[in-house]
């Protein structure tokens, strides 16, 4: 199964990136995902769905202990195998 995912963390800082949103990058742009999009207010990437799963587990962990207070995120199913 492809899945997508959608996140955002909070709090925002709109003068400097705070530490959790670069932790978020870290942790996707080093998952095996591809269609990766990271922005100021939204990110997304998509991939098997393991690997999504794998990279959401540990985007949840790493940017709660680099100070997220709230994440929002959506997985979708997009497609049934990894093409």
């Amino acid at each position: 199964m492809r899945l997508r995912v959608e996140f955002t963390t909070e709090p925002f800082d709109l003068d400097e990136a705070p530490a959790h949103a670069l932790v978020a990058r870290q942790v996707i742009e080093a998952a095996e995902l591809d269609a990766v999009d990271v922005g100021p207010f939204g990110n997304t990437a998509e991939g098997d769905g393991d690997a999504v799963l794998t990279a959401v587990d540990a985007l949840l962990r790493r940017t709660l202990e680099a100070g997220a207070t709230r994440i929002s995120l959506q997985v979708n199913v997009v497609g049934e195998g990894a093409e």
